[in-house]
């Protein structure tokens, strides 16, 4: 009797072992198909880069405007709060 018990607990904690290593590979699969929609975008803007060299100049400048802009919403609203 106690044998049957003991196997009824190891085909529970094989199938569980089995659940756990399917729920790794499915997260594992997510992650790798993250990663690829990421280095898919960098490789298309490394090649738009290397195409058209003002492009980047182009982005640097817009980055910088839009700091800029962050910095000065953020002074701005810390003098509303202070009113």
């Amino acid at each position: 009797m106690a044998e049957s018990e003991s196997q009824e607990g190891n085909y529970y904690n094989w199938g569980k072992m089995v659940e756990n290593i399917k729920t790794d590979m499915e997260e594992l699969l997510e992650e790798m198909e993250k990663l690829t929609v990421r280095v898919t975008w960098m490789t298309f803007d490394y090649t738009a880069i290397q195409t058209n060299p003002d492009l980047s100049n182009a982005m640097q400048h817009s980055e910088d405007v839009f700091l800029m802009c962050k910095e000065q919403m953020e002074k701005k609203w810390q003098e509303v709060l202070l009113e």
